[in-house]
């Protein structure tokens, strides 16, 4: 990959999202919690907080909020990530948010066979909202200067208008030289099916680096996976390898396709792997067979950025598609979407480092 030099840019990657708070009842569910721990998320939004705090890169966040206190919480949140916010769109508030509001999400972790659940509460945002013309891109990969970009289908779905920003970011971002990566993350509270294709398939072709979990690309881009059950009982890697050359051949644009392979025995024990195929070839991370999770929320959003990271520092896939698999296993031993890992465990366990105490 042709990769802008860190010096002649201000960021490594920036990132087009919605950022949530998210409502978490801990052991409880949501209908009978008297109490919640508040987290910010957003599945583009999480890669550049990753990138920032375990990677130690330089990232900042396109988005934009209602300028409430709900607003403000969230951007002290965002503080905390380290996450520059030079380029958030404070939206004014009316009081009451008949006409822009900040989006909220409540998640279950779940627990043995009561699956983990979402109920996002994210109608009439200030993300949602965005239009092409809103955002500086010419400012930000001109005059400022961006190594990469980052966005992808929860975004895009939010509505015509912000699917038409991503499609305007990305070319932006192609323009200046800038790497494209665009996250499938498909939704299906969000999208329509029909029109979770039309929209990703152009938003594909805008893209450098394709990253999904299995299920997304069927859903979002219509491939057919063979050979593997219908409800991902197993998990095949060959029959993902013949899917990512499908899609490389369709989106000749692409350097690399990835895709996260989780097989769910229960909540809180999955096998968990990952792939990713280029022109030189396939190349799948060390499988982990029943991985205990704590929190799955923000396992794929983990392994984009440790890929991201891998591809960023070097020209080997093999190390890059390790580090995101170490570092989504990493992000889903802990509370909230985003990851509490350092480099160093990341390389630890990307290494074949096992969970013995380090002291």
């Amino acid at each position: 990959m042709d990769i802008r030099p860190a010096a002649q840019c201000r960021w490594d990657l920036v990132a087009l999202g919605e950022v949530m708070l998210r409502f978490d009842p801990g052991d409880r569910r949501v209908w009978s919690a008297r109490s919640f721990e508040v987290w910010e998320g957003g599945g583009e939004y999480n890669v550049a907080r990753a990138l920032r705090r375990c990677f130690g890169m330089r990232t900042s966040v396109v988005t934009a909020f209602a300028d409430n206190p709900v607003g403000r919480l969230l951007e002290d949140l965002i503080y905390q990530g380290g996450v520059d916010q030079s380029h958030v769109r404070w939206v004014p508030y009316d009081g009451a948010g008949r006409a822009v509001r900040n989006g909220l999400n409540f998640t279950e972790r779940g627990f043995g066979v009561r699956a983990a659940v979402g109920c996002a509460d994210r109608g009439n945002t200030a993300a949602s909202q965005l239009k092409p013309g809103d955002i500086a891109w010419d400012a930000i990969f001109g005059a400022e200067g961006a190594r990469w970009l980052h966005t992808g289908g929860v975004f895009a779905a939010l509505s015509a208008g912000t699917a038409l920003v991503a499609a305007e970011a990305m070319k932006a971002a192609r323009a200046s030289g800038a790497i494209v990566s665009y996250d499938l993350n498909y939704r299906p509270s969000l999208w329509a099916a029909s029109d979770a294709r039309d929209v990703n398939s152009g938003l594909a072709e805008l893209a450098d680096v394709l990253v999904g979990n299995e299920e997304d690309y069927t859903a979002a881009l219509g491939f057919a996976v063979h050979g593997t059950d219908a409800d991902y009982s197993r998990i095949e890697p060959g029959a993902y390898d013949d899917m990512l050359a499908a899609v490389l051949a369709r989106y000749p644009n692409l350097t690399f396709a990835a895709v996260t392979l989780r097989r769910a025995d229960s909540a809180t024990r999955n096998d968990w792997g990952a792939i990713c195929r280029g022109a030189r070839g396939c190349w799948s991370a060390t499988p982990r067979a029943g991985l205990e999770i704590y929190d799955r929320v923000g396992g794929g959003d983990s392994f984009a950025s440790g890929l991201i990271y891998g591809l960023l520092t070097g020209d080997d896939p093999q190390r890059a598609v390790d580090l995101g698999a170490a570092h989504g296993a990493l992000a889903m031993t802990t509370p909230g979407d985003t990851s509490m890992a350092t480099l160093a465990e990341v390389e630890r366990v990307a290494r074949g480092g096992t969970a013995r105490i380090v002291r």
